[in-house]
């Protein structure tokens, strides 16, 4: 099955009242077990890619290459899309999209609103020549992950939502309402009444950053309140490295990374098949 864009399964999991993950892909490990994960829960599934993991896999089109071969090799069947998390300019978000992205996210929250509005229209108008969707931000999701670094959480502003959407027609929107990158200190706060609002004056499927470490009775709340995409990273990270320390430390003289990889894989596998249950997307492709 051939990648496609988020757009469509964005608006089916709004509409059924549930979420698509995005699982970030950090190398080939990370890759063959999201895909793995989501055939066989039958879920679909978004692969986000950051820029430094791009980077760290030696470039865009090598990570398109290694999820299209790999989606050959293990007969995927569910719909896959590869994202561009946390773009951090129009040019990034081009050289994405000529390699093959079927989908972006231009983060220009940090610049003054009718910057960000410029900024992300100039992508929209790129991406959906090409028949790829984009989701773009507004206000600030605090903490830190990969290149990402948010200074203090402020909470979008529902009318700017609206405006944003209204002028740049873009497929998904993230409204940063409390959650974090990375893991959190003390219990989330996510804000759901402007969470309801902006669902309501939008109408557009939603995005939760920093899904990691979010009750699931907050998770299920978001998901009928609009949230249809919902990223996962430090989750994966932080149990993967658990087990690779625990393969070490049981044989110190192991040393093929097969036999540690390996091993961290699984695990990463069967956190994604958690979420994807937690976020109610299996048996949805």
């Amino acid at each position: 099955m051939p990648l496609v864009s988020m757009t469509e399964m964005l608006n089916k999991a709004k509409e059924g009242k549930y979420a698509v993950g995005q699982f970030n892909v950090n190398n080939l490990e990370y890759a063959q077990a999201i895909l793995m994960a989501a055939e066989e829960e039958k879920s679909p599934v978004i692969l986000g890619v950051s820029e430094g993991a791009g980077r760290y896999m030696s470039g865009f089109k090598t990570v398109v290459k290694m999820v299209e071969g790999l989606m050959e090799d293990l007969n995927v069947t569910v719909p896959v899309a590869i994202h561009l998390d946390h773009g951090s300019s129009f040019e990034n978000a081009k050289k994405a999209i000529d390699a093959g992205f079927t989908s972006v996210m231009i983060d220009a929250s940090h610049h003054p609103f009718d910057e960000n509005v410029e900024i992300t229209s100039k992508v929209v108008e790129y991406a959906h020549a090409h028949s790829v969707s984009v989701e773009a931000e507004l206000g600030t999701v605090g903490g830190q992950e990969d290149d990402v670094v948010g200074k203090g959480i402020i909470y979008a502003d529902p009318e700017e939502c609206k405006k944003l959407v209204d002028a740049t027609k873009i497929d998904a929107l993230a409204p940063a309402l409390g959650s974090v990158h990375g893991p959190y200190h003390g219990e989330p706060n996510l804000g759901f009444k402007e969470m309801e609002e902006i669902s309501k004056i939008t109408g557009m499927p939603l995005v939760l950053h920093g899904g990691t470490g979010i009750p699931e009775a907050d998770i299920k709340k978001a998901i009928s309140l609009g949230t249809a995409k919902i990223n996962v990273n430090t989750e994966n990270q932080i149990a993967s490295a658990k087990t690779v320390r625990e393969v070490l430390a049981a044989d110190p003289d192991v040393y093929d990374p097969r036999k540690y990889l390996g091993p961290a894989r699984e695990t990463i596998k069967q956190t994604v098949i958690g979420k994807i249950r937690e976020f109610g997307s299996n048996q949805k492709a």
